[in-house]
């Protein structure tokens, strides 16, 4: 019986880790990936600043991720 309820205290660990994991690396993922997509318009169009809107743009949308995953913890 113990060694249950400590078998479920170390999955529980487990998940919290991978999730706060998850809220830490979602900004600069989303920073990268928009800044990714910014240089490749700048190549493609001919342009010098749409990867400045591109870092805006993953910055904003991994907020917006971040929020929606902190929220559906507290559910």
């Amino acid at each position: 019986m113990a060694d249950e309820h400590r078998d479920d205290k170390i999955q529980n660990a487990a998940i919290l880790w991978a999730r706060y994991s998850e809220i830490a690396f979602i900004i600069p993922a989303a920073v990268v990936v928009g800044l990714l997509i910014g240089k490749l318009l700048d190549h493609w169009l001919h342009t010098h600043w749409l990867y400045i809107a591109g870092v805006i743009v993953g910055a904003v949308l991994g907020f917006v991720q971040m929020i929606r995953m902190v929220s559906a913890q507290k559910e």
